[in-house]
């Protein structure tokens, strides 16, 4: 598959942010370069470490609209409507494994770690998952998944059944199975997704505790923690679905929402849930909640 390459020249403080854009419009990898050979020591495990100025690369599939790409960037704060990049048409080769080079364990919390596999595990008492990239989303480096995983380290999970709406590469399933979870429901509409849940569940070994399936296929039952990583649009119109998953006393985490919409997500599930205060990472957020009990 031909491949379209967006180069950006950034500081060392902007390069998260521009590589959450990236992401949010449709990379299906984002690395970082040294763009002036700057010296860089060897960063602790779990640490990400940046040059002082530092070329933010985004792969992107040949036919995406690379222009409508430039424009919403052009439209953040971040880089504003004068920002200089670059375009590359790249031949097809074997680009996750060039992305090898720049995936490294990250650590969430206490305790949970994301490790791929040709990495050594940083902490082997810790919870472990490993998991390498792919075109599924959720490694743990976009910030809605980074915000998930955090929520998650800090829970007990021991006997609870959960439900990953829009489970990606399966990543927030695995991690409450890990966790202590007994029971995971993996769904999405995509097959391609449930496939890569499924094989990640089986390099974890917690494929017989994580059930995947299409929306239309999904089990009629209410769960105690319901995990929807997905987007605002979806989040809005499926509210009464999601909520109607969870058990009364249960859990919500919502996330895949940018800050801007946070406060209307927020108030609109406030009608099945005690919201707690958003939280916020670069320009993402995640909202939680517990489900009210209903009288009677």
């Amino acid at each position: 598959m031909p491949w379209i390459q967006l180069k950006i020249d950034v500081t060392e403080k902007d390069a998260e942010a521009v590589s959450t854009l990236m992401s949010g419009n449709g990379a299906q990898a984002v690395t970082f370069t040294d763009a002036k050979d700057s010296p860089l020591f060897e960063p602790k495990p779990g640490e990400v470490v940046l040059w002082p100025n530092t070329t933010v690369i985004g792969l992107f599939e040949a036919d995406h609209d690379m222009q409508g790409v430039i424009q919403r960037m052009a439209q953040t704060k971040v880089l504003g409507e004068d920002f200089a990049y670059k375009l590359d048409q790249l031949e097809d080769k074997d680009w996750e494994r060039e992305w090898m080079d720049n995936f490294k364990p990250m650590q969430f919390g206490d305790k949970l770690w994301i490790c791929p596999s040709w990495c050594d595990i940083p902490n082997p008492d810790a919870v472990n998952i490993m998991l390498d990239p792919g075109l599924a989303f959720g490694t743990g480096t976009h910030p809605t998944t980074s915000l998930c995983l955090q929520w998650l380290d800090k829970q007990e999970l021991a006997d609870k059944t959960v439900l990953d709406f829009g489970c990606g590469s399966g990543i927030l399933g695995i991690a409450a199975i890990k966790l202590g979870a007994k029971r995971v429901i993996g769904i999405d509409i995509d097959p391609q997704a449930l496939e890569a849940t499924q094989e990640n569940a089986r390099r974890n070994d917690c494929e017989n505790d994580f059930e995947l399936y299409l929306p239309e296929q999904q089990p009629d039952e209410q769960v105690d923690l319901v995990l929807a990583n997905i987007l605002a649009g979806p989040l809005r119109e499926l509210r009464e679905l999601i909520a109607g998953q969870c058990k009364q006393g249960g859990q919500l985490v919502l996330s895949g929402i940018l800050e801007s919409q946070a406060a209307e997500l927020n108030t609109l599930y406030s009608e099945f849930f005690a919201m707690d205060e958003p939280q916020f990472l670069d320009e993402w957020s995640r909202l939680s909640g517990k489900k009210r009990c209903q009288p009677g």
